[in-house]
């Protein structure tokens, strides 16, 4: 028996067994597709003699012809009976498979409602900013050296344009909209040129809160972040926090919390920055007040012990059912 006859009988057998609409195609693809046994077996003839390619051929050929025919009847017709069938409803029901949240957006709903149990309200703005928005109402000027920091997106022919980097400018739109006391928070996506590795990524989720009123203090800004931190990891959650410097704080601090024995940085803080409330035309000797970012996937990193943060981007089911319902 040659390799054409071999061929007939296997794909006899395989339509004999088959049923479904799916089951149809399946056999089609597995004979007749790009990488399908009968088209590699095309492919191959030139390795034969003259004569015997001819006849080799023509037996494929032929083939093709007739079981490409059949194949696409067969897969019509089961189709047509398949939606012919009438639907019993009186069979018995089955449990449907529950979902689940994603674990960024199990941590951005935890977030929303420790804030909004604070009185915090929750703003929005739009991701495509200007260049005074995103730095030089945040008191980062042209030729900052805190600009060296932001590795950004701009938008090409429009230096002025670009995908913003952080969630503050945010807090610079409700500041110039609204008059004290103000305390809102902000999530949202932002853009950087970073790679795309198990620590980094190119965009991201930030959450941002910002706090202006008549005496407002660090020791409020501290209280108010320990608050936080031990409702979304537990009380008794030690935490610390160390001076650094941000252009738009003063002074500013880098907090760390003690997780799984070790001391993890979790978030940025501190007073705003007078020259910013000048800029919003908010006096800074009537009112004071204070400012806050995290990174939303390193919250979910910490909390989790998640190690890569493209699994958040891979839609991995096995990863994704680990989580709270």
């Amino acid at each position: 028996m040659n390799d054409a006859e071999k061929l007939r009988r296997e794909l006899e057998e395989e339509i004999q067994s088959a049923s479904s609409p799916d089951d149809f195609e399946r056999i089609r693809v597995k004979y007749f597709g790009k990488k399908g046994l009968v088209t590699l077996a095309l492919k191959s003839l030139k390795e034969l003699p003259l004569k015997e390619r001819k006849r080799v051929g023509a037996q494929l050929n032929a083939l093709k012809k007739e079981y490409e025919r059949e194949l696409k009847k067969k897969r019509e017709g089961a189709r047509a009976r398949y939606s012919a069938k009438k639907w019993d409803y009186t069979f018995p029901g089955r449990v449907s498979e529950k979902g689940g949240f994603h674990p960024l957006s199990f941590v951005e709903l935890r977030i929303r409602e420790i804030f909004s149990s604070l009185g915090f309200k929750f703003v929005d703005g739009p991701y495509i900013e200007t260049d005074y928005y995103n730095f030089e109402a945040l008191n980062v000027p042209p030729h900052h050296p805190a600009r060296e920091m932001h590795d950004t997106f701009y938008v090409k022919g429009h230096g002025s344009i670009l995908l913003r980097t952080h969630t503050s400018p945010v807090q610079i739109r409700t500041m110039e909209k609204m008059k004290p006391p103000i305390r809102v928070g902000h999530i949202g996506r932002v853009f950087r040129v970073d790679p795309f590795d198990a620590s980094h990524a190119p965009a991201f989720t930030q959450f941002e809160g910002l706090y202006v009123d008549k005496g407002v203090t660090f020791k409020d800004l501290k209280g108010t972040i320990m608050h936080f931190i031990e409702e979304l990891f537990g009380k008794g959650t030690a935490v610390k926090f160390l001076p650094t410097y941000f252009p738009f704080t003063e002074p500013s601090a880098e907090v760390y919390m003690r997780w799984k024995g070790e001391w993890m940085e979790i978030l940025g803080c501190g007073m705003v920055h007078p020259r910013v409330l000048k800029n919003v035309g908010i006096d800074p000797e009537e009112y004071t007040g204070f400012a806050f970012g995290m990174g939303v996937e390193r919250i979910a990193m910490i909390k989790y012990g998640i190690k890569d943060i493209r699994l958040f981007t891979e839609n991995n089911l096995k990863f994704l059912k680990q989580f709270p319902l």
